[in-house]
């Protein structure tokens, strides 16, 4: 790379950009070397549920390191793996009440996928070994989650690596990728984006049909979209009949940030596993896992020796446990679920106001605080051509400002189309809130002026 000089050892995620290096937080905010301030507004990768600079966290990690830093969980165990898989099992859905730790969600969905495979295998359904996904969702980057999902672009440079999974549609009501409206399905009570799971299942055949595996809100790869209300018990009914297991990844939406303890909760629907990360530990340590529904619990002591043939060395290590302990009083304590519907509540009627301002926002959409921003060129919703790299852009002029957001791609048709996730801490509050829309406007404003100078100069040639 011409006039490129390495500096340093890091294997950087690009080796084209330039990173400001953070010397440290505070609330909803993180600070630079040159001592530059961004307004978190991403929680990171929607994973800083509580913002920077906690003590009370930080002093929890050091204590469980001096009593135990890791003990290996084929052999071992702690009181406070015990204590938070009790306190998760107690905010999560009826029936799910075991839980499984990762280091990453990634490694949980894995687990997921691994676990429904084994427990239809040991209970005679041997065949059962397909995973269905939905195109334009992201589950993690290793082999396996990389297969269920549905991100184009990752998956592009590993195609043939992947497992053979299948896949239906997100649902997109603005964006339908079966080209109807929610009127037409609510009012004829067949919804394509949950027909099209049913007819995949007996075009497979059942009985090779091992999961399927959704976002109760899809995140980055479609910017915080909304399952239409009846989506997910439609989805139950389905599973059910065929004996497929439904695993809904809440990586993202879990721990508060819709305004719920998991976003699977709005829509009346129990799943037989949930995975769960980022917000769990708030970031402050990597740490994952499944929830796991007591009737697969049953099946493993009734036809596997109790024994699940999966494990990672760093599965329920004892410092990013106790990081989760601390986090998850800290929720308690705060009311954060409550608190969290309250300020995206009140996110979600400034963007609106931004809106009617900035003409390129062409929708917003989510729960709590997980919200999207959708980009285009026009009124119709008409995308910016894929080079235009438009919310990656409009994200490097926010920081310029002094705030970050989750810049995504791919939101039409998993090439075209741009959003923003408007994700900030959930301890957020209306000044700070104000602040962020203000980098927002500046930033959009910047972007606009940017893309009518490019129009300028390709009239003149």
């Amino acid at each position: 790379m011409e006039g490129f000089v390495m500096e340093d050892y890091v294997f950087h995620r690009d080796f084209s950009k330039s990173y400001p290096i953070i010397t440290h937080g505070s609330g909803v905010y993180l600070y630079d070397k040159d001592g530059k301030r961004y307004l978190d507004g991403c929680s990171g990768a929607v994973a800083a549920n509580l913002g920077h600079g906690i003590e009370e966290i930080a002093d929890a990690m050091a204590g469980q390191a001096k009593k135990s830093a890791f003990v290996h969980t084929l052999r071992f165990e702690t009181e406070v793996l015990h204590s938070l898989s009790k306190k998760i099992a107690s905010i999560a859905p009826e029936g799910l009440d075991r839980v499984y730790f990762t280091s990453g969600g990634s490694e949980a969905n894995e687990s997921a996928i691994k676990l429904a495979r084994q427990i239809h295998r040991d209970r005679g359904k041997a065949e059962k070994h397909i995973v269905i996904g939905r195109w334009q969702s992201y589950h993690g980057n290793t082999f396996g989650s990389l297969s269920a999902g549905g991100d184009i672009k990752r998956r592009h440079v590993y195609t043939p690596n992947l497992l053979d999974f299948e896949h239906i549609y997100s649902p997109n009501c603005l964006r339908c990728p079966y080209q109807r409206s929610l009127d037409e399905c609510s009012r004829n009570q067949n919804p394509s984006c949950v027909q099209s799971l049913e007819r995949l299942i007996l075009e497979l055949g059942p009985e090779n049909v091992s999961a399927f595996i959704a976002e109760p809100i899809v995140g980055s790869q479609l910017g915080a979209v909304l399952p239409p209300e009846e989506y997910f018990q439609r989805v139950r009914v389905i599973c059910d009949r065929y004996d497929v297991l439904l695993i809904i990844d809440e990586v993202m939406t879990g721990f508060g940030r819709t305004g719920s303890h998991f976003a699977i909760d709005h829509y009346g629907a129990i799943p037989d596993i949930i995975t769960f990360g980022k917000g769990v530990a708030a970031g402050y340590a990597p740490l994952a896992g499944m929830i796991v529904h007591e009737d697969i619990v049953e099946g493993l002591l009734k036809h596997s020796k109790g024994k699940f043939m999966h494990g990672y060395t760093y599965s329920g290590h004892p410092v990013s446990v106790a990081a989760g302990l601390a986090v998850l009083q800290i929720y308690e304590r705060e009311n954060l679920c409550e608190k969290a519907r309250m300020a995206g509540s009140y996110l979600y009627e400034k963007l609106k106001e931004l809106q009617g301002e900035v003409p390129i926002i062409y929708d917003i959409r989510g729960k709590g605080l997980l919200l999207g921003v959708e980009i285009a060129a026009d009124a119709a919703g008409t995308p910016f051509p894929p080079e235009a790299a438009a919310s990656e852009r409009i994200n490097e002029l926010a920081m310029e400002h002094g705030a970050v957001f989750y810049p995504g791609s791919g939101t039409i048709d998993g090439m075209r189309g741009d959003h923003l996730i408007i994700s900030p801490p959930l301890t957020i509050n209306q000044e700070e809130i104000d602040e962020l829309i203000h980098s927002l406007r500046r930033a959009l404003h910047d972007f606009i002026t940017e893309m009518m100078g490019v129009v300028l100069n390709e009239a003149s040639k």
